[in-house]
């Protein structure tokens, strides 16, 4: 099982890890939507809207996290990068090791205006807001 520190730039995985299904190591994008997402101080902050993959490497690239709004109206949405989330599977959530107000002031953006995720300086940025290495700059290629 992988511990939350690993070296790999994926999400890190917490828990029992036992369950019914494939995972957690490998799982559907689809089965990860609205999964609750919890702070460092234990305030739920959202949950997962989107997983991004980039297409080229075949990586996911961020997990988009929605906050805020109600029924999906007034809603921002936030890319995380994938290596910041753990997911814990005791809990069935995500745990993401900011603040819950670091997070609400992170850069985000509305669903009728996405960013050009491709872009370099998007991405860089992105990253370093959530103190992670871009995923695209993992050497090994294991994630």
């Amino acid at each position: 099982m992988a511990s939350p520190l690993s070296s790999t730039q994926g999400a890190g995985i917490v828990g029992s890890g036992v369950g019914d299904g494939p995972g957690p190591e490998v799982m559907a994008a689809s089965s990860l939507d609205d999964t609750k997402v919890y702070a460092s101080d234990g305030e739920r902050v959202g949950e997962i809207k989107e997983i991004m993959i980039d297409m080229q490497s075949g990586r996911v690239a961020y997990a988009v996290l929605t906050t805020g709004g109600f029924l999906g109206m007034g809603d921002t949405l936030h890319a995380i990068p994938w290596g910041a989330l753990v997911m814990d599977t005791d809990a069935k959530c995500f745990r993401l090791g900011l603040t819950s107000d670091r997070i609400k002031n992170a850069p985000g953006f509305n669903k009728e205006s996405w960013p050009r995720m491709a872009d370099p300086q998007w991405a860089a940025a992105v990253h370093q807001y959530y103190g992670r290495d871009p995923y695209w700059t993992n050497v090994g290629g294991t994630t």
